[in-house]
């Protein structure tokens, strides 16, 4: 700590407007990477290129990303987040516009990776400012909304995409771009949060008004990597995404249930993409695990650990009743949307083996969602504040090899399995397989639990020592 002096810390109501601008504006990234899929089709046509072409703009883009994020999450640990934070918003808003107006492939193309430049600080750092907002006794839960808000903006951003695009491709582009130069103007509004202010060990030294000045700098990498708990909360990415990659083939596995039972390909799709909608419901209760986090965690430091690993160890039986159930699916076959739709709604209630698939997703969905609080609030106990930016950003570079990882290799694995297993039981089979990541996964978190008691205290004694060098 130094003597220099701190301005007046935020009012509750400043602070809370400042939690929920950083939450919310944290999933605009996902925004912006659900918005081109959906388009793909439009897109392609408009720029003659094929569909798989903009499959590869949005791989790269999610590489660019992933390693831009770590770059600023190092100079947000170095430098003030909030200035740095603009102007990532203003290069990602500027890439975005930048890929509505473009008339060509190498001009979509290098749009998007500005974009894709620009969205590595949203989360990075805005990561790092948020745990300087909560205190430990509330991390959990906050990080459980900060997650939840990611699921959201994805789902957003596919919607916003699908229905807004569907007359005019550039429209979505542009509307986002007004959103991002509107999310700049409430990152003005929000006040200036310090590092470490919600550290209870800091607590006397800020309200004294003396600065918390540490910043990282290269010889902390090696020490960063020392940290146990840290290795074990980044190498668990690689697993545990291996198996959540794969969920995206979820819809695929329901519309090949519809179509072995009759029913066109068409009305599969849609039947498909209700489904897996619908079992998305069960991420919600990722608040529960970041409550759970935060009460078990205030009994023991292994707390957060070993809740993130029993609701990944629990939740591998479930998924598998879920793949392997069968169904009875009721809808007019040829019918429009919204009567499919309506159609499989209904089901839930009138027919038990949809509604015990819905119930079997939602408890497997439910545990899991316990990891992503967990892994976040984990992240700060475990780290100085000037630390948590670059290893967020080092463990969700980690975490998007992995996704990529379970998203190709499941799609070959499908196919070899085909030559045993018919269609749909070789999706089935497939997704099967590949929870059972999971198990290194839960077995990562229970090493966790082990290595994070003595990797808290060790962050507490530091911050008591720097705060009485005040």
């Amino acid at each position: 700590m130094t003597g220099s002096r701190m301005p007046r810390r935020g009012n509750a109501a400043h602070r809370l407007y400042s939690v929920v601008v950083f939450v919310v504006l944290a999933s605009l990234d996902n925004v912006a990477i659900g918005l081109v899929p959906p388009l793909y089709g439009p897109i392609s046509g408009a720029l003659g290129v094929p569909q798989r072409m903009l499959g590869l703009v949005t791989a790269v883009s999610f590489l660019i990303s992933a390693v831009a994020a770590v770059a600023w999450a190092y100079v947000g640990d170095r430098t003030n987040r909030k200035p740095l934070l603009m102007v990532g918003t203003l290069v990602w808003a500027a890439g975005t516009g930048g890929s509505a107006f473009a008339t060509g492939f190498p001009t979509f193309l290098a749009a998007q990776l500005v974009a894709a430049v620009g969205l590595g600080a949203v989360g990075s750092v805005g990561y790092s400012v948020v745990t300087d907002l909560i205190s430990p006794r509330r991390r959990g839960l906050v990080m459980s909304f900060w997650g939840l808000s990611q699921g959201v903006g994805t789902l957003a951003g596919t919607l916003t995409g699908g229905l807004l695009g569907a007359a005019d491709w550039r429209r979505p582009f542009l509307l986002l771009t007004v959103v991002g130069l509107a999310a700049t103007v409430a990152y003005l509004l929000t006040y200036d949060i310090r590092r470490g202010q919600s550290e209870p060990e800091l607590a006397g030294a800020i309200e004294a008004g003396v600065g918390y000045d540490y910043r990282i700098t290269r010889s902390d990498l090696p020490r960063i990597l020392g940290r146990r708990t840290n290795r074990w909360l980044i190498l668990q990415g690689l697993t545990a995404q291996a198996a959540f990659g794969s969920l995206v083939w979820l819809p695929v596995l329901f519309a090949e249930r519809a179509q072995g039972q009759g029913y066109s390909t068409a009305t599969a799709v849609v039947v498909g993409s209700v489904f897996a909608t619908l079992f998305q419901l069960g991420g919600v209760f990722s608040i529960v695990g970041g409550l759970a986090g935060d009460a078990l965690q205030r009994r023991t430091p292994r707390g957060r650990a070993l809740v993130a690993a029993v609701g990944i160890l629990a939740a591998l039986p479930f998924y598998l009743v879920l793949f392997f159930v069968p169904i009875r699916i009721d809808v007019p076959d040829g019918g429009g949307t919204g009567a499919v739709v309506g159609a499989v709604l209904a089901s839930v209630v009138t027919e038990p083996t949809v509604g015990l698939s819905l119930l079997t997703a939602v408890v497997a969905l439910a545990l899991t969602s316990a990891n992503s609080p967990n892994w976040f609030a984990l992240i700060a106990d475990v780290n100085p504040p000037e630390h948590r930016g670059t290893v967020y950003s080092l463990g969700n570079l980690v975490n998007g090899v992995g996704r990529a990882a379970g998203n190709g290799l499941v799609g070959a694995a499908f196919h070899a399995l085909r030559a045993a297993f018919p269609p749909p039981l070789n999706y089935a089979v497939g997704l099967a397989a590949f929870q059972l990541f999971f198990i290194p996964t839960g077995l990562m978190y229970w090493l966790a639990s082990r290595t994070s008691p003595g990797d808290i205290a060790a962050v507490g004694d530091l911050l008591h020592d720097r705060a009485d060098r005040q």
